[in-house]
């Protein structure tokens, strides 16, 4: 059996498929990208995880944070700041989203362009998550 997460506000709705599904990084990418509108996370177990959008007012801290993080990735210059559209493939084989991240530009410089136009496999140097108002 196959287990789909939706993130609610701050709860999981757990969505049980009747078959067996795992799948490999290449499936779970067109997975993704055939669910464009979703915003979608992997476990390091393989869970699939569909959360909604963000509120408006968590949106706006988001936006807030992106561009305190985009500012000061640009004044310092030895790093690329990321919002939470951008999904890294963490060593443990999970996929995650942060609301904000920050890479040193060896580490992003050392990926290949494939790697770097997927979920690209790297932990950020730096992450902010954001806590919900209702957690």
């Amino acid at each position: 059996m196959t287990t789909l997460l939706i993130q609610t506000e701050s709860i999981p709705l757990t969505v049980n498929l009747p078959m067996p599904i795992e799948m490999t990084m290449a499936e779970f990418y067109e997975f993704c990208q055939a669910n464009r509108d979703l915003r979608i996370e992997r476990s390091a177990n393989g869970e699939v995880i569909i959360m909604p959008p963000a509120f408006s007012d968590t949106g706006n801290r988001n936006f807030n944070l992106a561009v305190q993080i985009g500012n000061w990735a640009e004044q310092d210059g030895n790093g690329l700041g990321f919002d939470s559209s951008a999904g890294f493939t963490l060593p443990n084989g999970a996929m995650r989203s942060p609301d904000a991240a920050w890479i040193r530009l060896e580490r992003w410089n050392a990926l290949t362009g494939d790697e770097k136009a997927s979920f690209a496999p790297i932990c950020p140097d730096f992450v902010v998550e954001l806590k919900s108002s209702s957690a």
